[in-house]
């Protein structure tokens, strides 16, 4: 039997999604035939729907009619805008036990000193400022890899999985309160990121962030190296040094094993980028299914992207463990109000032209696909940008929907594995965290194959269930997270995505 040609995500839906382009003529529903081309993961209508009225899809209001729609009308930008609604909260109404699994699943990871699991082994070069960034990409460079003609600098240190110099534009000119203490934040959880073996940090010697400013409010000292370009002698002397310090840990390094150890060790970045109309049907769920399996062994998932969860905050707030926890997801969404006042934005800025050339309409429409990733499990914590996480099941980090910079915070958090859905084709990585990449359909799957880890798209053919194929992803994570590599890893990916959040002005 062949698939109908569009999806009902719910019975009280207005509009259906399209599973393939369609024409004119095409019958949607029971005496419903499209009076227009559809594009492929766009919305049609169902019913007639008034100016004013609220346009549902999932259930949930997605926006308001802007002119009157038809049924077999195309619904998107022309005719569907934002509009502001009631949110009941119910902080906590939802909660519900989520009880482990007997036999816990395992992986093979590195175990650290301090007991932390390590699913990747780097040595990391941090800088403290823009004006470090070249030369601590020329220490990197003596030590890397070529992924096209196979040459690797480091074939005599099998453990290692790479020197990585983590390098961005800020770290100077920039006002001395919020702005900076978010950036030595974000820096101070890459420095102790378990999935570093060895860090040195590269400074100029007289940027605002200062080597010691950072060491000292970070508690970093015994934990690395630093130098400083205008006190070692210039750029020829500092990577000399670099190149040296490199050398010194190598073998030590090198020394990491993998063992057996609990899945529970996870705490798994939950990403989307480059999103289309099928990623609230496929690929989110799917990563929410395997959310939840790996919650119930016991692991951690991190939820951020706080402009991508906007009008369906209340969706989550139910699941709250406490009022507390709940309040402090809505006091986000109030300052992410304010900031795009201040800033003369608004929030539906968000879907990009991509998001909205695949299907996706209003920031409403995108962020209730977009929660769909962490699944269904308790929202036990709720952090800011960059902090450590320390619970264990589902948690939500604030940070902006760009995709670099969500995952550098959730990575700075303690992330140590990344599950990346996209649409349209996103290609990325997230050192020193794996990226794997899962895609929400098949037509783009095949043409990127090269880049993506996992299809999804089984799912809209008709092959596989939401519930199977998380079953897939989350076996991928624990192949990965022993070593596996990632296909954003066979091209190097993950040392130029490092993009700390810059807030403020640059004086």
């Amino acid at each position: 039997m062949a698939a109908s040609p569009v999806i009902r995500l719910h019975a009280n839906d207005a509009v259906l999604i399209a599973r393939a382009s369609l024409m004119p003529g095409v019958e949607v529903s029971p005496g419903v035939v499209t009076s227009e081309r559809i594009p492929a993961g766009h919305k049609v209508a169902i019913r007639p729907i008034a100016v004013g009225e609220e346009v549902r899809r999932y259930g949930q209001i997605i926006g308001f009619a802007t002119q009157p729609i038809a049924p077999g009308q195309h619904v998107h930008t022309q005719n569907l805008g934002m509009g502001d609604f009631a949110r009941d909260y119910a902080f906590g109404v939802d909660v519900k036990p989520t009880p482990n699994f007997d036999l816990p699943a395992s992986f093979m990871g590195i175990r650290r000193d301090d007991g932390r699991i390590a699913t990747r082994n780097y040595i990391g070069i941090l800088t403290s400022v823009n004006c470090s960034a070249h030369v601590a990409s020329m220490v990197a460079d003596v030590f890397k890899k070529n992924p096209f003609t196979g040459h690797n600098p480091l074939e005599n240190y099998p453990n290692v999985d790479g020197v990585v110099a983590l390098t961005h534009k800020t770290g100077c000119g920039m006002t001395q309160d919020e702005p900076l203490r978010l950036l030595r934040r974000t820096l101070g959880g890459y420095a102790r990121h378990v999935n570093f073996s060895h860090v040195i940090v590269l400074g100029l010697g007289c940027e605002i962030n200062q080597i010691g400013g950072l060491m000292e409010e970070q508690k970093l000292a015994g934990r690395l190296r630093e130098m400083q370009i205008q006190e070692v002698g210039g750029t020829r002397k500092t990577t000399e040094a670099g190149v040296a310090f490199v050398r010194e840990v190598l073998e030590d390094s090198n020394k990491a094993k993998r063992v057996e150890v609990a899945a529970s060790e996870l705490i798994v970045a939950l990403q989307c980028g480059g999103s289309d109309g099928y990623s609230g049907i496929s690929a989110n769920p799917a990563l929410g299914a395997a959310s939840d399996i790996l919650v119930r062994h016991g692991g951690t998932v991190i939820l951020s992207e706080t402009p991508e969860t906007y009008g369906a905050e209340h969706l989550l707030t139910r699941r709250a463990v406490s009022r507390e926890v709940g309040e402090k997801l809505v006091g986000l969404m109030r300052w992410w109000d304010a900031y795009c006042e201040r800033e003369g934005a608004e929030m539906n800025a968000n879907p990009s032209p991509g998001n909205k050339a695949g299907g996706l309409t209003t920031i409403l429409e995108k962020s209730l696909g977009a929660m769909a990733k962490a699944g269904s499990t308790n929202l036990v914590d709720v952090l800011n940008y960059a902090e450590a996480v320390t619970k264990k099941g589902f948690v939500f980090m604030d940070t902006p929907g760009y995709d670099p910079v969500a995952a550098t915070g959730q990575v700075a958090g303690g992330a140590n594995l990344v599950c990346f859905t996209t649409g349209r084709g996103s290609v990325f990585g997230c050192k020193p965290a794996p990226s794997i990449k899962l895609a929400t359909n098949t037509p783009m799957f095949r043409r990127m194959e090269d880049d993506m880890d996992i299809n999804c798209g089984t799912i809209l053919d008709g092959d596989e269930s939401v519930e199977a194929c998380g079953q897939r992803i989350f076996a991928q994570m624990l192949k990965t997270a022993s070593g596996a590599p990632t296909k954003s890893e066979s091209f190097d990916f993950g040392g130029a995505e490092f993009a700390p959040w810059v807030l403020g002005a640059t004086m």
